[in-house]
C-alpha cells in the first residue's frame, strides 16, 4: 500500500483512507473491529471519523463510531501503527445535541470538542483534527451557488487557527484540516496562516466520485499550488455508482435506510441516469461499477488519499482490490465523454 505525504506535514498516509460513518449505526462494534483489522492487514494505516458520527446523525448515536474506534485501539494496542483523523461539527446543520448547539470554531467550543473526542478515542493525541464544514456562510452538501442573503455571523478564520494552535501546543492533536471548503476558504486559511503565524492546514476533505467532480473546477489548482493534501469522500457518491440501486430500487443501503431528505443530491434523477451509463461502461469492460469508480479516484493525481467505507468486509475487500486496477485510456476517454454530457448531476 503505497504512502503520501500529506500536504507539508510528516504525516505518511495510505493512499486509502478507512472511513467508518457506518460504525454504530449500519455496523455493530464487532463489525467494526473486523473491518479496522482487515484494513490494517491490507496496509492501511489511515482512518477517519467524527464526533458527529454514525450517520445519519442522531442524538441517541452521536459519538458512537470515535467509542468503538477507541475501543478497538485499547484492545489491539495498535495506536501507534495509525494515523487517526477525526473532525469538529460546524453549526447550521440541525444537530443541536452536540455542545448544546455551540458548534461555532471558537477556542471554547473546540476545546470542548477536541477533549470530549480524545476522551471516546481514548488517545493522548489526534493526528490529524478537521474542521467539519465551515462556519461561514457557503453551498455546501448539494447547494450549487453562493447566496449572499445566508450571511451569518461566525468566528473568524484566524481566531479559529489560533485556537487549534492553542490545541497543537498542548499537545491534543499534530496537525490541521479542513472539509467541506471552497478555493476561497483554502487559499484564506493559508494566508493567515503565514500572515500570523498560525498553524497550517495539510489537508482538506471533499466529495470527489465520477458523479461529482467539481473538485477540478479550480480546488485541484488550489490545492497543488497551496501544498494542501485532498482527501476524497464519497467516491462511490452513496452507493449510487455501485448500480445497486439501479440493479434493486428497495437495496439495502444508506439511500434506503435512511429519509431522503438526508442526502437528495444522491437521489437526482441525473444522478441515477448518470450511475447507469458508468455501470453500463464497467460491464462492458469487464469490471463492477464499484471497481470503475474507486480506480478512477485512486488513479487522480491531485488526491492524496480515497476515503472508503463499507458495511461488509466483503464490500472492503473489494473497495481494496480496485487500486490495483489501472483503467485502459479508452476508458477513461469513455469516461470523461459521459461526464461532458452528464457534468456533475451530484454537485
Amino acid at each position: 500500500m503505497e504512502k503520501i505525504q500529506l500536504g507539508d506535514s510528516d504525516l505518511a498516509v495510505s493512499k486509502i483512507c478507512l472511513g467508518t460513518m457506518t460504525f454504530g449505526e449500519q455496523n455493530s462494534e464487532t463489525e467494526a473491529y473486523s473491518q479496522l483489522d482487515y484494513a490494517l492487514e491490507r496496509g492501511i494505516n489511515f482512518i477517519d471519523t467524527a464526533e458527529m458520527y454514525p450517520v445519519m446523525p442522531r442524538a441517541e448515536t452521536q459519538g458512537r463510531t470515535e467509542s468503538y474506534i477507541g475501543s478497538w485501539l485499547k484492545k489491539s494496542g495498535k495506536r501507534s501503527d495509525v494515523i487517526l483523523a477525526t473532525k469538529a461539527a460546524g453549526p447550521s446543520r440541525g444537530i443541536s445535541w452536540i455542545r448544546n448547539g455551540q458548534t461555532d470554531f471558537d477556542a471554547a467550543n473546540l476545546k470542548i470538542a477536541v477533549d470530549g473526542s480524545l476522551q471516546r478515542l481514548q488517545t493522548d493525541y489526534i493526528d490529524l483534527y478537521q474542521l467539519h464544514w465551515p462556519s461561514r456562510n457557503v453551498p455546501i452538501f448539494g447547494a450549487i451557488s453562493f447566496d449572499p442573503e445566508k450571511e451569518h455571523p461566525h468566528a473568524a478564520i484566524e481566531d479559529t487557527l489560533a485556537a487549534l494552535g492553542d490545541l497543537i501546543k498542548a499537545g491534543k492533536i499534530r496537525h490541521i484540516g479542513v472539509s467541506n471548503e471552497t478555493p476561497w476558504g483554502v487559499c484564506e486559511f493559508t494566508r493567515q496562516s503565514e500572515a500570523r503565524g498560525l498553524p497550517r492546514i495539510v489537508s482538506i476533505q471533499n466529495a470527489y466520485n465520477l458523479a461529482n467532480r467539481s473538485v477540478e473546477a479550480g480546488l485541484d489548482e488550489t490545492c497543488f499550488r497551496e501544498r494542501i493534501g485532498l482527501l476524497a469522500y464519497s467516491p462511490l457518491a452513496f452507493g449510487q455508482l455501485t448500480a445497486k440501486y439501479i440493479d434493486d430500487p428497495k437495496a439495502a443501503g444508506r439511500l434506503t435506510k435512511f429519509p431522503p431528505t438526508w442526502s437528495p443530491r444522491y437521489m437526482r434523477a441525473s444522478v441515477l441516469q448518470a450511475s447507469r451509463r458508468y455501470a453500463d461502461l464497467a460491464r462492458a469492460n469487464g469490471m463492477s461499477p464499484a471497481t470503475l469508480a474507486l480506480a478512477w479516484c485512486y488513479s487522480r493525481w491531485f488526491i492524496a488519499s480515497t476515503i472508503i467505507g463499507a458495511t461488509s468486509l466483503q464490500q472492503l475487500q473489494e473497495d481494496i482490490d480496485a487500486l490495483a486496477v489501472q483503467l485502459p485510456d479508452e476508458v477513461i476517454a469513455s469516461i470523461n465523454a459521459i461526464h461532458t454530457e452528464m457534468t456533475n448531476p451530484a454537485q
